[in-house]
């Protein structure tokens, strides 16, 4: 089964909404004037997850412009494609079944009996590691787990790993290593005792450059403390589809949790590469998390796309990127917890939608993926908020607030809540230089005084926001809020036409660098570039 894209005249859409843009004045100032009830008709919710978009240059019109794009990229077809395991990654052959990985029920397809098969899987090792059944080479019970891997293999059970927090098991501390760099394996390693410590080494091809490095690394530690090779088993687990490179690592059989091609790496947490949630938080956390998620899957596929909450952000997305011109948006989640979010995110949408030609390879006359960025508030509003408020130019924010305090210092959680509010309704209303005049003056100023200084005091404001309100940070919510910008970014890669599934630009740094590394201690190539060939030489 493949997935065919309708052939759709992307340009002229686009022209069409530049043309609607171009005949209004933007303000958000009088649209909320002339429409107090603004923020109700502007509004969705789904899965415990409020969504008010009524700070965004929309109009009744734009929405219904942006709405008729859906029909004429046939959205809908393609969300069902999506969920029912068509060819949608054409560029690579196969499905992106990641919504299987958290079906709920008993398994209906082929697919869902893969994924039932291994989390029984996973959550047998789990008991057997919280039992303390399962013990390292001394005898003695595992105390800490350190997941070796990068990319979609590290970002995203790292993430949710600090986002739940408060599901830690005492008694079991879950670490993580990604870089390359050999002072993120040893400063993990310094205070860690060998006889307790379990690896999980995560990597689809039991190849990746980063991964194989540090588990090499890892594996000589685990000998040098006195572990036999016969006991490293004991020590090491693996999330991979190549089974006999993990074993002839030195890694049970038994002990290898799979992967399948018809899941892309950033799309994995959900799978057993979501086994250090497990182990950290507990398999019924896990659990609640793949439910979270599975709710967003059902609004997604079931709910009117004027309620949608991922294709409502992607069109809106779509129409800042199109006719706005903003190359960045900004991701602001108030919650200490989520402070690693934008760097899922950034994965999650710019190797996916970073792609200069279509699905059928022809090269795109329009603007395609944007840099995601941002930190967690209200610590970014004491650096960069200035450019979002000042800088000359407009980068839509997504603000998210957690209702529920995250911590028993609700005063504080209030505050927090206050800080996001009003970071967005400040980016809405700016001040005006006679605003800033009138204050200065209020203040003491001179006439004079305040004329020369209004400018540098003024804010232009008119600059658009989203604010997601969850209800709580737990698995469940969590899940949700992950699987919403997951079904975003799918949306906004049928709107612009492109495969959001691959990601073959990372392939090209990957291949150098082995040619690079083989050319250490030896006379560069003398096809190489003039700097490239300086910098080896310098270096080595």
């Amino acid at each position: 089964m493949t997935s065919e894209t309708p052939t759709v005249d992307r340009t002229a859409a686009i022209a069409r909404l530049q043309s609607h843009q171009e005949k209004h004045k933007w303000s958000l100032r009088d649209l909320f004037s002339t429409s107090p009830d603004r923020a109700t008709r502007f509004s969705a919710d789904a899965a415990g997850i409020y969504l008010d978009f009524s700070k965004n240059h929309l109009r009744e019109e734009t929405l219904e412009l942006l709405l008729g794009l859906t029909e004429e990229v046939d959205l809908r077809k393609q969300i069902e494609d999506l969920l029912s395991g068509a060819t949608v990654n054409n560029t690579e052959h196969r499905p992106a079944l990641h919504t299987a990985l958290r079906f709920q029920g008993k398994p209906a397809t082929e697919h869902e009996q893969a994924v039932a098969d291994c989390r029984a899987q996973m959550r047998r090792f789990v008991e057997q590691v919280h039992s303390k059944q399962w013990t390292g080479y001394t005898g003695e019970p595992i105390r800490h787990v350190v997941n070796i891997g990068i990319g979609g293999s590290d970002l995203g059970p790292r993430m949710v790993m600090e986002a739940l927090r408060p599901w830690d098991r005492p008694d079991l501390s879950v670490h993580f290593v990604a870089n390359i760099d050999g002072a993120d394996l040893s400063d993990t390693l310094a205070t860690l005792p060998p006889e307790n410590t379990l690896f999980i080494v995560a990597s689809k091809s039991f190849s990746t450059l980063e991964t194989r490095q540090n588990a090499l690394s890892a594996r000589q530690w685990m000998l040098d403390a006195g572990c036999r090779e016969d006991q490293l088993a004991q020590h090491f687990v693996a999330v991979s589809s190549n089974i006999v490179a993990a074993q002839d690592f030195g890694i049970a059989a038994e002990n290898i949790f799979p992967m399948w091609s018809w899941v892309g790496g950033r799309y994995s947490l959900w799978s057993a590469i979501g086994l250090p949630i497990a182990l950290g938080c507990g398999f019924d956390a896990y659990e609640q998390l793949l439910a979270g998620a599975n709710a967003m899957d059902s609004h997604f596929a079931e709910a009117p796309f004027s309620e949608s909450l991922p294709v409502l952000m992607a069109l809106i997305h779509f129409w800042y990127r199109q006719c706005w011109q903003t190359g960045s948006q900004v991701v602001l989640p108030y919650a200490q917890r989520l402070a690693k979010f934008p760097a899922w995110l950034q994965q999650l949408d710019m190797e996916s939608l970073g792609k200069g030609v279509d699905r059928d390879g022809h090269q795109l006359p329009y603007p395609t993926g944007s840099v995601i960025w941002g930190t967690e508030g209200s610590n970014g509003q004491h650096s960069f908020h200035q450019l979002l408020h000042q800088g000359t130019d407009m980068i839509p924010a997504d603000f998210i607030a957690i209702k529920q305090p995250t911590s028993e210092l609700v005063e504080q959680h209030r505050w927090l809540l206050a800080c996001c509010i009003s970071q967005s309704q400040a980016l809405l209303q700016g001040k005006s230089q006679q605003e800033a005049r009138e204050e200065l003056e209020q203040q003491g100023y001179t006439h004079r005084e305040a004329h020369a200084l209004a400018p540098h005091k003024a804010i232009p404001g008119n600059r658009p926001s989203n604010t997601l309100i969850v209800e709580k940070l737990d698995p469940y919510h969590l899940g949700a809020l992950l699987a919403l910008y997951e079904h975003k970014v799918f949306t906004m890669g049928c709107l612009l036409g492109i495969n959001p599934f691959d990601q073959w630009g990372v392939e090209l740094g990957k291949l150098l660098g082995n040619a690079v590394h083989d050319a250490i201690g030896k006379e560069a190539p003398a096809e190489w570039d003039g700097s490239s060939r300086e910098l080896l030489a310098r270096l080595f």
